[in-house]
């Protein structure tokens, strides 16, 4: 009997590209190996783009999913570039999420926008509400987006870097599939809650952070468990409450811990807050992929600020900011958040986005 393309997807695996450091971390630098080719971003999402359409999204939607997963990949994210595609799928196959949904955009007050998803992805959401965001910034020079109903499924900085390149100050919370435990806890209630941020910097590419309240991003468990290597000890617990390395552990009915003990627990906190209780969403906890077995993409919410920094007279802020990063580094850091993402798009942008032959096949045969 053939298999069901939900059966064929749930085999395959898009291995990382490059070869996973000791540390798996959010921006990590590419190399190249022995066997990768190199691929352009244009093309790369060119192909990811048919991959969508092929599977039930807008032309919208593919557009800015594919952008949003090739930029991923482009910048070294490799927890959140072409390894998620096979996620992505599940969730349009098994109709967990809606690939051609409309959303709707309301400005209730000159700052307040709220988007209804309407079980969409959260990136289309949100460029759907930018011609109200920019009315809003500048008209009271600051706009509060609360997206719900929502799927976001990969990394946070794309959502906020094009708005410091404006000039202008963007934050934004997102909670998820809970996943991670509360501080002192045995059993998952947060998701892993990312926040990311990003500010201008006279004379700079754009300060970009981006970073889970989870000790580490669900993605990166997986290219763990992927790669049949332990997590970092204080990583998890595994389903009876009990601490473990072992990313299949935490996979299987485990959970992520929260960075920082309580004080990491208690922001994961502000995010629910924020994402799921503020813009009428869903708390983390309240996931269900009900009988939608494979679907990956949870559905909560997004909530998003941006603010101009000129208003109220403060015309020298990124030069301020500027002034900050210059002294953290005298001070001794050794680098600053977003550089390794930044070295990364830059050798893509010279040489191609490294992928490996096997990957590229699997991309373009669910692009045919």
């Amino acid at each position: 009997m053939r298999q069901s393309f939900a059966q064929w997807l749930r085999q395959q695996r898009f291995a990382p590209s490059r070869k996973l450091p000791a540390e798996i971390s959010r921006g990590a630098a590419m190399t190249t190996g022995p066997g990768e080719l190199r691929i352009s971003f244009n093309d790369l999402r060119s192909v990811l783009r048919d991959i969508f359409l092929n599977n039930g999204t807008s032309n919208v939607a593919a557009d800015i999913l594919a952008a949003n997963c090739a930029g991923c990949e482009r910048d070294g994210a490799i927890s959140h570039g072409i390894f998620r595609i096979p996620g992505y799928l599940a969730s349009l196959e098994t109709g967990w999420v809606d690939g051609k949904a409309e959303p709707d955009v309301e400005r209730i007050s000159p700052s307040f926008i709220r988007i209804d998803a309407r079980n969409g992805f959260a990136q289309p959401a949100l460029a759907a509400g930018a011609e109200a965001i920019k009315t809003a910034v500048e008209s009271t020079g600051i706009a509060i987006v609360a997206i719900r109903n929502s799927h976001h499924f990969s990394a946070l900085w794309p959502d906020v870097e094009p708005f410091a390149r404006e000039g202008l100050l963007a934050l934004t919370f997102v909670n998820g599939l809970a996943n991670v435990v509360p501080h002192g806890g045995h059993a998952p209630v947060y998701g892993t809650n990312p926040i990311a941020f990003a500010t201008p910097v006279a004379n700079a590419e754009p300060l970009v952070v981006d970073q889970a309240t989870s000790v580490m991003a669900n993605g990166e468990v997986r290219l763990h468990a992927l790669a049949n290597t332990p997590l970092p000890p204080g990583a998890g617990v595994d389903s009876a409450g009990r601490p473990s390395t072992d990313p299949h552990a935490v996979l299987a009915g485990g959970a992520l811990n929260t960075f920082g003990g309580y004080k990491g627990s208690s922001i994961a906190f502000l995010v629910e807050l924020m994402a799921g209780a503020l813009t009428g969403g869903q708390l983390s906890f309240e996931n269900d992929f009900g009988e939608c077995v494979g679907a990956q993409t949870p559905k909560a919410g997004q909530l998003l600020m941006v603010i101009d920094p000129t208003r109220g007279g403060n015309a020298g802020f990124a030069q301020r900011v500027s002034h900050l990063c210059s002294r953290l580094i005298d001070a001794g850091q050794d680098r600053l958040p977003g550089q390794r993402r930044y070295a990364s798009r830059l050798n893509a942008e010279r040489f191609g986005i490294p992928i490996s032959g096997d990957n590229l096949l699997q991309l373009k045969a669910l692009a045919a």
